[in-house]
């Protein structure tokens, strides 16, 4: 199993936005993974939503590191689709997003991901994605 600090390098060197934003990981394991991205006023849309893109960004990420979990921290897969429905505006604060692997395959993987505000119950978004396995690179 990947340690909190181990995944929490990986996914800030796979992905040095997720760094720059200073996303954390919480949890991951078997599968699931849960991140938070804390409160940035420049993520920020007028009215003190935070912004759709990084809300989707923060479901991608968190997505990798559910894979992660399950590939020992070897996963060169890249997102194929990701649809997110926004439920409701999210608070201006940090946000949750809980990822969990349904099906993971050798070519391709699906899974979903629930965005919340920090403290609330309620989801404010819902995403469902899909991971295509990487092709392998000639020498």
């Amino acid at each position: 199993m990947i340690s909190i600090e181990e995944m929490q390098r990986m996914v800030r060197e796979g992905v040095p936005l997720a760094g720059a934003w200073g996303v954390e990981v919480l949890a991951a394991a078997d599968g699931a993974a849960t991140l938070r991205l804390p409160h940035r006023e420049d993520l920020l849309r007028p009215g003190g939503t935070v912004s759709g893109p990084a809300l989707m960004g923060l479901a991608d990420v968190a997505m990798w590191a559910a894979l992660l979990s399950l590939t020992s921290g070897v996963d060169e897969s890249l997102t194929a689709n990701l649809s997110i429905t926004f439920l409701r505006p999210p608070a201006p604060r940090a946000v949750i997003a809980e990822a969990r692997v349904i099906k993971k395959g050798r070519t391709l993987s699906y899974g979903e991901v629930l965005l919340r505000s920090e403290g609330d119950e309620a989801p404010c978004a819902h995403v469902t994605t899909s991971w295509a396995a990487a092709p392998r690179r000639r020498a």
